[in-house]
């Protein structure tokens, strides 16, 4: 719990300012209300001192003719970073988890009484006597002076006995013996933990302790305390009834996310960036699915990759996480977290989630209200969305059949809920195969995609067949489904936001096999791309570069009516768009010959576009621009066996015209 920066920086104020800030200060420490079970007495007792200092500084204001002697200011702006640092540990106490402070009572407790052993020392050499101060301040700061010298911290045997019994909970959790009921009920009213938003929120603390924590072994601590409130939120309170808002966090969709972050495969906010052996920078997980599928090339550049080693963009998942941070976005590294030193820990954690996950199944398939079974399924989502364990614990128990039941229309609440659990599951490679073969789910799951509820369900529809695709046998197989692709395409371009992107990120993995690309011609992917380069430009064309490299003469032919809107992007489009543009027109020009030639050729100012993005694009956008103006030259010289064709030069006067030399 450490402090702010701002804590430790002592301000540049006159005397009367100076007073003025301490007593504001001093307010808001002494408002703020006492613990009620952790550390009651320590808390209390601080906060009892500041309403003191609040009174003290009061009657310091009150002189209008006060001049604070030079030692009187050092004291005061000392107690001014005092005063701070105790707000600072109070408000931690009061808004972090119940669990890890009482994990942490003890050390907790010296930081309280070395706060206070502070206070003494300012009070100490307070220059009383020299200040000319009325006998009720004096006795005022004397008073504040004999409740800071007590000479330890108090250490509350009330909270080391609850460690003690939450630690014993623990340990028999790791040991496989399900807690006795009305023992868990009991720990847990005594931490003030007593329904299940309360359990939620402290979970929602629990993982931002986690996640800010750099000791494994207080991770792995962490962890399995989650386990813990997770288990004992489900049997003592029931599953939750989903918020329709989170207290705490947003997720990468809700917000616009710099296109340097962005993959450049998955188009979505990159996790664990790498090197390639070209330069390019990829997210782990596509990158790796790109070379799985036996592809050999730099997916940006279309260079041969010398190698497959990846090397981890450090100082750009740096950014990417600090970003996160300031946004409030959870930025979870596809790193494996739990090391050999926290293992005990977490095989406390696993059979909490064991535990909890057999409750939640057992329950959904005695579940008699569509209420209930809302609450169960939504617990199970959140399970699912944890880690891996949690996920191979959910497919283990059977929940996948139980799931298929609630992909119907009927309840959109529910029917989000089951179809999202569906994805959190399919993120664990094993799940895939059940996915598969479990009777019912992958036609449920495209049912969804086509006819769901709401956009919410239709794109957690599409993700999920995204993800599924991560195996190249079944992006095959789901390639060859005019259902999934008729489901994809009119989700990409009749959908919000969000879900269009999550369409097309899974329409770019199917067209990855070049047996499902004449589908997508055929489906009409084309003109959908075209469609969305209005509101989605860099998706738009990254799509259609895609389908023109591995589509052939019928690609080709469908994007002969798309020149214009890439030409459009080659001049308006972000770098990266730029960068697509022209990699796709290079590809239609060559494949395409001399009418498609003709046809770029035609459009107003199209080679001083080129020109700029060749002086300002990025590398690779530059190499296919230049590229481009070849093509475009040889064309007007009649390599290619037609006429020389004489065309304006947007970049010269409007009335020079001139052929384009060799």
């Amino acid at each position: 719990m450490a402090p702010s920066a701002g804590s430790f920086v002592s301000p540049s104020l006159s005397d009367h300012r100076l007073l003025q800030s301490l007593l504001l200060l001093s307010q808001e420490t002494s408002s703020l209300q006492p613990l009620k079970s952790i550390l009651k007495q320590n808390c209390s007792s601080i906060v009892r001192k500041t309403k003191l200092l609040r009174l003290l500084l009061e009657e310091l204001l009150r002189d209008p003719v006060l001049c604070l002697p030079p030692t009187a200011v050092l004291c005061l702006e000392e107690l001014n970073i005092l005063l701070q640092r105790i707000k600072t540990l109070v408000e931690d106490c009061l808004n972090g988890s119940k669990m890890w402070l009482l994990m942490q009572h003890e050390s907790v407790a010296s930081s309280f009484h070395e706060l206070t052993a502070e206070l003494l020392t300012v009070l100490d050499v307070f220059p009383v006597r020299d200040m000319n101060l009325t006998e009720d301040v004096v006795e005022l700061v004397c008073l504040i002076r004999k409740q800071c010298s007590k000479t330890k911290a108090f250490v509350d045997p009330v909270d080391e006995d609850l460690k003690t019994d939450v630690n014993k909970l623990l340990l028999s959790i790791q040991r496989e013996i399900v807690p006795d009921h009305s023992k868990l009920k009991e720990i847990f009213d005594r931490l003030q933990l007593r329904d299940s938003a309360i359990c939620g929120d402290e979970i929602e603390c629990l993982e931002d302790e986690a996640r800010n924590q750099t000791d494994e072994k207080s991770r792995a601590h962490l962890v399995a305390l989650i386990g813990l409130v997770r288990y004992a939120k489900c049997v003592l309170y029931e599953a939750s009834t989903p918020r329709t808002t989170s207290r705490r966090r947003r997720s990468a969709a809700d917000v616009n996310f710099p296109a340097d972050f962005r993959c450049p495969i998955s188009l979505d906010l990159m996790k664990d960036p790498v090197v390639v052996s070209t330069g390019q920078t990829y997210d782990r997980a596509s990158i790796s699915l790109w070379i799985e599928s036996g592809h050999n090339t730099c997916p940006k550049t279309g260079q041969t990759l010398a190698h497959t080693d990846f090397i981890p963009n450090h100082a750009l998942k740096n950014l990417i996480a600090m970003w996160c941070r300031q946004q409030r976005i959870p930025f979870e590294s596809t790193e494996p977290r739990e090391r050999c030193n926290g293992k005990a820990a977490n095989k406390t954690a696993l059979e909490a989630n064991k535990m909890t996950v057999l409750f939640l199944v057992d329950k959904l398939t005695v579940a008699q209200s569509t209420e209930t079974a809302n609450r169960v399924v939504h617990e199970l989502r959140a399970m699912a969305k944890t880690d891996s364990d949690s996920r191979a614990c959910i497919a283990e128990a059977g929940a996948l059949p139980l799931l298929v039941k609630f992909l119907g229309g009927e309840q959109p609440n529910l029917q989000v809920n089951a179809v999202t659990t569906i994805l959190n599951l399919s993120i664990l490679d094993a799940n895939k195969t059940r996915i598969m073969e479990t009777d019912g789910v992958l036609n449920g799951v495209i049912e969804v995609l086509r006819s769901g509820a709401t956009w919410e369900a239709k794109g957690n529809a599409a993700a999920t067949i995204f993800s599924m695709t991560g195996v190249h046998a079944y992006r095959k197989k789901l390639g060859r489904k005019a259902r999934v692709i008729k489901g994809l395409m009119d989700l990409a371009r009749d959908g919000p936001i969000s879900s269009r992107r999550d369409a097309l990120v899974a329409i770019l993995n199917l067209a990855g096999d070049r047996d499902t690309v004449g589908k997508l011609i055929e489906g009409g992917v084309v003109e959908m791309a075209s469609e969305i380069m209005e509101g989605l430009p860099e998706e738009g064309v990254t799509i259609l570069e895609v389908i023109v490299r591995k589509g052939g003469l019928a690609a080709i032919a469908a994007a002969y009516h798309v020149i214009k809107r890439l030409a459009t992007v080659l001049r308006e489009g972000t770098d990266r768009a730029q960068e697509s543009a022209a990699a796709t027109l290079v590809n239609i020009c060559r494949k395409g010959g001399p009418e498609v030639v003709a046809e770029l050729a035609s459009i107003s100012g199209i080679e001083r576009v080129i020109w700029e993005i060749m002086g300002m694009g990025t590398g690779r956008g530059r190499r296919k621009a230049a590229t481009l103006l070849r093509i475009l030259r040889r064309w007007a010289a009649g390599l290619d066996g037609r006429a020389t064709t004489v065309y304006s030069v947007a970049n010269v006067s409007a009335s020079t015209r001139i052929v384009l030399p060799v």
